[in-house]
């Protein structure tokens, strides 16, 4: 067991099969202090045997969002590093382990998984229409925001736990622009990013809804763009910050621990 590193498995309704498989799978490759799933909508039956695994579950049968899960569950771990993975399992589990080495190696304070980087190795894709408005994506945040990457969300990230208490009060989003915050908070506080090529393969079943998610990255975005605009003096937006206060830290339910 290494107790520097604490994962999150953020989870709406999973295929539980495939998610008590990928949990065996990061311990055997990872063999982490803690892991904790974060699941909401699963039935009762579902849950009771996500806890026959090794991970600690964290059960609401609300939807709290994504970024409301992983972010209850960074809030509950206290290892040194911090790492979420999706629960569906399109990243490898020694793929996470590729993520989270340069923060154990001190070369980063946040380690962002990628699969769009050049050297990622991509079995099979998502859809020709998710792909094009992924690339379209990524071109904005390229232009707006403070960090340019490949891939910005990508379902693996990892993160210095001081360095998540730093960034913590600008986690605003609950949804899946969290990593919006993520990054650009992590960016105006001067942690040194880093992005991992990974094997990825897509999985059936997103629960990703494309346009409603489209909205929620742009406002996302002009978010980050405003706050780094503001952090840099901008009189516009010092202006238009009387106008537009920046929304409270977010706050998250803490579920059913067990």
């Amino acid at each position: 067991m290494t107790d520097d590193l604490g994962i999150v498995l953020p989870a709406f309704a999973p295929d539980v099969d495939r998610l008590v498989r990928y949990v065996s799978h990061l311990e055997t490759e990872l063999s982490p202090g803690a892991m904790r799933i974060e699941v909401d909508g699963a039935s009762p039956t579902a849950v009771d045997r996500l806890r026959e695994t090794a991970a600690t579950v964290n059960a609401s049968s609300e939807r709290r969002g994504k970024g409301a899960a992983i972010t209850c569950g960074f809030d509950a771990l206290e290892t040194p590093i911090l790492a979420f993975v999706d629960a569906d399992g399109s990243t490898p589990s020694n793929s996470l382990a590729a993520i989270v080495a340069p923060i154990r190696e001190d070369r980063a304070d946040v380690a962002v998984g990628s699969r769009r980087h050049p050297r990622a190795d991509v079995r099979t894709h998502q859809t020709a229409f998710r792909r094009r408005a992924g690339d379209v994506f990524v071109r904005i945040a390229q232009e707006l925001l403070p960090v340019a990457l490949y891939d910005y969300q990508c379902g693996a990230k990892a993160i210095r736990s001081t360095t998540w208490d730093l960034i913590r009060a600008d986690i605003v989003t609950p949804g899946f622009a969290w990593d919006i915050d993520f990054l650009t908070a992590a960016a105006l506080h001067d942690a040194s990013i880093i992005e991992v090529p990974i094997v990825w393969e897509d999985k059936a079943g997103t629960t990703v809804p494309v346009l409603s998610t489209g909205v929620e990255f742009a406002t996302a975005v002009f978010r980050a763009r405003h706050r780094m605009a503001c952090q840099r003096g901008n009189t516009f937006h010092r202006t238009l910050e009387r106008f537009l206060p920046d929304p409270d830290p977010l706050e998250v339910d803490a579920g059913f621990d067990g």
